[in-house]
């Protein structure tokens, strides 16, 4: 496990350990039955199959760039995303990595009509429910953070509540653990997702999905993950059959980060998206 994960990893269980000596495991299951049904994110992603579909990221900052911008504004961001495209939100709940806060994906929740995930490292099933609760609709599950049985676990216990996972690989490695487990326990609701960040040089290059698309049995669950900064970088997957894409750190960036999300999409000259 690279070393930054291998470090997240830890802290997430101490913050596990302590947030759920607060509210016990049971008392969080009841909280999150208690809500409404999640959105239908898989939907959202994978209909109609041949559409470009962007998952827009609201954060605050990352541990390779700091602080993305300083007038951030959750809700305002999501709006101006939903405004200008996007299929969904992801929102970075991390708090001592990436500056989240989960009452910022409640609120996003409330503003918009897209479905929206929960960015995060859960490695826990306290963690799933308290998804849930806030009002997630997806939730994201890091290969290299669990080990395969914890993994089936959650992919379970995210599917009984109603959630879409995104399970995500950073590798070769990686993705051949998790192929044999896409899909499960039921189609529908999971997508593979290929994070194009190198987390020992913490570069990023597009390339990476197109080169590991040999080894993805469904090209229809696909997200491309990181280091998409402009219109080419989503011609170059569009090409290659990869139509789902997550890109957050280039748009949060930018001094309008709805009008840079309808450029990534259209272009400069704002004509229509991509269509298969």
């Amino acid at each position: 496990m690279p070393s930054i994960l291998d470090d997240i990893v830890q802290t997430k269980r101490a913050e596990v350990d302590q947030r759920s000596a607060s509210v016990s495991l049971e008392e969080m299951k009841a909280r999150a039955l208690d809500t409404p049904r999640p959105r239908n994110f898989f939907k959202a992603l994978t209909q109609p199959a041949r559409r470009l579909k962007v998952i827009a990221e609201v954060k605050r900052a990352s541990p390779s760039a700091g602080v993305l911008r300083d007038d951030f504004d959750a809700v305002q961001i999501a709006e101006a995303y939903h405004a200008n495209g996007a299929a969904a939100i992801s929102c970075l709940t991390d708090e001592r990595y990436f500056q989240g806060r989960l009452e910022d994906l409640q609120r996003i929740k409330d503003a918009v009509p897209i479905p929206v995930l929960r960015k995060d490292f859960l490695i826990d099933p306290w963690q799933l429910y308290e998804s849930r609760a806030a009002g997630a609709d997806a939730v994201l599950l890091i290969a290299e953070c669990l080990r395969e049985p914890e993994m089936i676990d959650l992919l379970i216990l995210a599917t009984e509540l109603q959630m879409t996972t995104l399970v995500e690989v950073h590798d070769l490695e990686s993705l051949i653990q998790v192929k044999p487990h896409l899909g499960f326990p039921l189609p529908g609701y999971q997508l593979l997702g290929i994070n194009n960040r190198d987390l020992r040089e913490m570069t990023t290059d597009v390339a990476h999905t197109i080169d590991l698309l040999g080894e993805v049995p469904d090209k229809g669950i696909l997200v491309s993950e990181s280091g998409i900064r402009e219109h080419a970088d989503v011609a170059e997957l569009l090409k290659n059959g990869v139509y789902r894409v997550l890109v957050g750190e280039s748009l949060m960036k930018q001094e309008d980060p709805g009008a840079a999300l309808r450029e990534l999409i259209h272009g400069d000259d704002g004509g229509e998206s991509f269509n298969g």
